[in-house]
């Protein structure tokens, strides 16, 4: 159980909502739709308060939690794809915005940050979706043993896949690089 300031213990579910951005963030990436993404975070929590009263998770809370975001998305695609009834293809994507509100009043900078952020989201997306989840749990700060563990591969998998993504990325987005 988690400690909060004061020295009290912090409940799993409070332990666990505060993951609450990080699944977002991952499962916007992976749903390419807000409300989507909101739904799948919600049915994460849900499928993981299910699971915590009949069983602590034995290892880490915030890999447990991503495992479970992913493998809902993977149910809810494979429902999809079984469903007679056709997906909706004009959704609007939701661009992320800047958090750092230091130079948001500079319009120029904020539209310069949009296009270059507009051309990283793009080359991600030019990615396989297994390759893209490993960036993005890369990005949130995972070590390779957790990735593998969350997406239910073996570590040689994940440094493969995770050295082939980067170097495709490099490639996209060589305009970026630095001369040094």
């Amino acid at each position: 159980m988690a400690v909060l300031p004061g020295g009290r213990a912090a409940s799993p579910g409070a332990a666990a909502l505060r993951h609450a951005e990080g699944l977002l963030h991952l499962a916007r990436f992976l749903t390419r739709d807000a409300a989507e993404a909101e739904d799948l975070v919600q049915e994460t929590y849900a499928r993981a308060f299910r699971a915590m009263a009949r069983a602590a998770p034995g290892g880490e809370l915030k890999p447990w939690l991503f495992r479970i975001l992913r493998n809902a998305f993977l149910d809810t695609r494979r429902h999809d794809r079984r469903s007679p009834i056709e997906p909706d293809d004009g959704r609007a994507e939701e661009r992320p915005q800047p958090e750092d509100g230091a130079l948001r009043g500079d319009r120029e900078l904020e539209r310069m940050r949009g296009l270059v952020g507009a051309e990283i989201e793009a080359a991600l997306r030019t990615l396989p979706e297994e390759a893209r989840q490993v960036v993005l749990l890369d990005l949130e700060g995972f070590g390779e043993a957790e990735i593998a563990e969350i997406l239910g591969c073996a570590i040689g998998t994940v440094k493969s896949r995770l050295s082939r993504s980067r170097a495709a990325l490099r490639e996209r987005l060589a305009d970026y690089r630095r001369e040094g």
